[in-house]
């Protein structure tokens, strides 16, 4: 975690939502509306949930948006994803490059957090809609090392879903864990850590079967 400095994580960010926006604004309204890979989201709902907060992260807006939701994290993010994705596409699309280069550096989960949410729900977009807009190898990276790490387990990835299996990415030199192994691309990788089903057809490895029945459950 510590090896990627502030301003390669916020740059990548930056970077993510731009090419995120760039890709919104060529969809036509039936794109708009497709099931992405975030389980109860649209395209819309997807698009609405990367574009940073006005005035960012603060403790203040945290505190405040958590007590209004009764300190249910995951009801918070459902239902202002859902309230936001009401607006026009082309207003989306805008604040989504014109914030694009917010620094967002929540508590618990730091820069990390929010850039790898970046990477995973530019692809739950882009993949059900057949689009190659990939960020490279090298933005993964930090990605994948936020996804295996202990702040990670705090809402993104449970532990129990990595234990006993040993993670390989063949587009650049990463690993992580022991055991039978899941291998495939960056992003793939990265995909299958995070939850997403979809993307297993995409790995290989004995640790495959393990792994699918896990994100059954």
């Amino acid at each position: 975690m510590s090896s990627h400095a502030p301003d390669e994580v916020y740059e990548i960010a930056t970077a993510n939502r731009l090419l995120a926006a760039d890709m919104f604004a060529d969809l036509s309204p039936e794109q708009w509306r497709t099931p992405s890979l975030c389980a109860g989201w649209t395209v819309r709902e997807v698009a609405a949930h990367l574009v940073p907060p006005e005035g960012g992260f603060t403790v203040g807006f945290l505190v405040k948006a958590l007590v209004k939701y009764r300190f249910d994290l995951g009801r918070m993010v459902d239902e202002t994803a859902k309230r936001d994705a009401e607006q026009p596409t082309e207003v989306l699309v805008e604040q989504l490059r014109s914030r694009a280069d917010r620094r967002l550096d929540p508590p618990v989960t730091g820069a990390l957090g929010p850039m790898t949410d970046t990477c995973i729900h530019l692809r739950d977009a882009a993949r059900p809609l057949g689009l190659d807009v990939n960020p490279p190898p090298s933005s993964w990276r930090p990605a994948l090392d936020f996804l295996v790490s202990e702040p990670a387990s705090k809402g993104f990835v449970p532990r129990a879903r990595l234990s006993g299996l040993r993670f390989e990415t063949t587009d650049q030199e990463w690993s992580h864990g022991e055991g039978a192994v899941v291998r495939g691309s960056s992003e793939a990788v990265a995909l299958v850590v995070a939850g997403r089903s979809a993307a297993l057809r995409d790995v290989s490895g004995d640790g495959v079967d393990v792994l699918a029945g896990r994100l059954r459950r």
